[in-house]
């Protein structure tokens, strides 16, 4: 009899090593994500020492080579991912933003001097970095950011605000993208620079395990020696997003996981009618869409992952997988919310947070509007965001 959490026997896919690393996640996720992350989500807090944890894991830029990083395959990377969005969203999101966007815009674009300074700190989790781009007034138009970055000597003086930026508030690094005079450019900003402050964004009903900041750019005065020599225009930011993005693919899945297996054991175990819920049709119609959708999915990661590692993966697809796997995670949550009732909405169970969790996914890093347009345009070959 197949298993209700591995149906289609995903797991003979994986290697030895993706195994170990899944099963080293899940149980750092088990023994000190899972008793906490109630208690986090209701404060509104990440203890910032998540960091050192996770660094220790090897699991911050894990996907990069050299200067301390794994260098691990990015099946390997979106298994972590998976794993720690089985947790929350919110400590995946660190390790994302940590990793795919701060990390990755260095490793790519920066100066060897640049990689030597922040890298091998970043990937222990010592140092904590950001990535600023989303504006208040431009999310899915970044091209018209209104934050700019002049010449002044041999100086850069960048002035702008940024907004929803994970990790803002406590990190010690911030991935900044300016207009300049010769087109969008990226800057290693230490949060220490005079004129850089921030504000932490309070009173959120989503991610709330996680620092979302407002970024503020006051005649922050750099050196050039800050800006990313290999950043040329609006590709930059994009590439970093689409490293994110991948992630976002593989750890959705694991919000979903959590949600079905927490609605299984449910549905088996209470009594309606003098028999568990599970045994009514309409119960288990709920549950067989929810592992059906959460088995497909799971197999889109680790196809995109597997076509990612042998270099064949286009930003397109990974666009296909953000819009399908986070759209079809938060109809699982929901559906995992309405087996339990009342107890669904309370945090004795993780499935109202991570439903709350996945309205933010849904939207960040490319709306599910944008990413199907963005597949509209590549099998129609005719663009219609404007």
């Amino acid at each position: 009899m197949p298993d209700a959490m591995d149906f289609l026997e995903i797991d003979a896919l994986l290697d030895d090593e993706e195994r170990l690393i899944r099963d080293t996640v899940r149980a750092f996720v088990r023994d000190r994500i899972s008793p906490n992350i109630a208690r986090w989500f209701e404060e509104g807090t990440l203890p910032r020492e998540i960091g050192r944890e996770l660094g220790a894991l090897g699991l911050l830029g894990m996907h990069l080579h050299g200067y301390e990083c794994p260098g691990a395959s990015a099946v390997a990377y979106g298994i972590a991912c998976m794993e720690l969005e089985a947790g929350d969203a919110g400590v995946r999101s660190f390790a994302s933003v940590q990793g795919s966007l701060a990390m990755f815009a260095i490793h790519r674009f920066g100066s060897e001097e640049q990689k030597n300074e922040w890298l091998p700190a970043m990937a222990r989790g010592e140092k904590i970095g950001c990535f600023g781009l989303t504006e208040p007034d431009f999310g899915s138009n970044p091209a018209g950011m209104r934050t700019t970055a002049r010449r002044d000597g041999a100086d850069w003086v960048i002035d702008g605000t940024k907004m929803w930026i994970t990790n803002g508030s406590f990190a010690d690094v911030a991935i900044v993208w300016a207009n300049t005079d010769d087109g969008i450019a990226g800057f290693v900003v230490p949060t220490t620079t005079k004129g850089f402050s921030t504000n932490a964004i309070h009173r959120k009903l989503s991610l709330r395990a996680s620092v979302t900041s407002e970024l503020i750019l006051d005649s922050v005065r750099v050196p050039d020696s800050a800006r990313l020599p290999s950043a040329r225009g609006l590709g930059g930011p994009l590439a970093c997003l689409n490293e994110a993005r991948f992630g976002i693919i593989w750890g959705v899945m694991g919000a979903a996981r959590s949600c079905y297996a927490t609605a299984l054991e449910y549905a088996k175990t209470r009594v309606q009618f003098d028999r568990p819920i599970a045994g009514f049709q309409l119960t288990q119609e709920k549950l067989v869409n929810m592992l059906l959708e959460l088995q497909k999915g799971t197999l889109l990661a680790l196809h995109l992952g597997r076509m990612k590692d042998e270099g064949r993966l286009h930003p397109t697809q990974v666009s296909f997988g953000k819009l399908n796997n986070v759209r079809e995670a938060l109809a699982i949550a929901r559906d995992a919310r309405s087996i339990l009732g009342a107890n669904g909405v309370t945090l004795e169970y993780p499935i109202i947070r991570h439903m709350n969790n996945l309205e933010s996914v849904l939207t960040y890093e490319g709306t599910s509007e944008i990413h199907l347009l963005v597949i509209g345009q590549a099998i129609t070959g005719l663009a219609a965001f404007s």
